[in-house]
């Protein structure tokens, strides 16, 4: 039997300007994503629905997630496979189509840029970006592509 994890956060809405609902220009999508003991997460719509652009919106927020399910996945091989990664980062970008009253996302690219102790680490660090995506529980909760673009280099060798 597999073993389950839970994950509670609560949603609060922020965005009442005084009329709440009223109509769809009257309010705020402003809100918080909370979870105990978690600083809160400021929240609103895509600018392209009446958002804010200085708050996170659940686009963002699924993007970033599916950045940090393969990364820390692609750590832990690395670490298990002797593979010594030195510096990661992730310039990642998902694509979604609007139609009638919704959307969905089309597909995530994640582009991370990993750079390892060795050149001999390389191919290996390449390898296991692969088994990195198999294990993402996000991306195995997804309904659309999730590829990987990335790029090693090997640390600067001081002489």
């Amino acid at each position: 039997m597999p073993r389950l994890h839970t994950y509670d956060t609560v949603v609060t809405w922020t965005g009442n300007r005084g009329t709440g609902t009223s109509g769809y220009r009257d309010y705020a999508r402003d809100h918080e994503v909370a979870a105990d003991g978690r600083e809160p997460i400021a929240g609103s719509s895509d600018p392209a629905f009446r958002g804010d652009p200085s708050r996170w919106n659940p686009e963002q927020l699924l993007v970033a997630s599916l950045s940090q399910c393969h990364m820390l996945w692609y750590l832990h091989f690395c670490a298990d496979a002797g593979v010594v990664v030195t510096d990661y980062a992730d310039r990642a970008s998902g694509t979604m189509a609007e139609g009638g009253h919704g959307g969905q996302f089309t597909e995530v690219v994640l582009r991370p840029a990993v750079t390892v102790a060795s050149p001999n680490m390389v191919e290996a660090a390449r390898r296991l970006h692969a088994d990195a995506h198999r294990a993402c529980f996000i991306a195995n909760s997804v309904n659309f592509p999730v590829r990987h673009d990335p790029t090693i280099a090997a640390a600067a060798q001081h002489a």
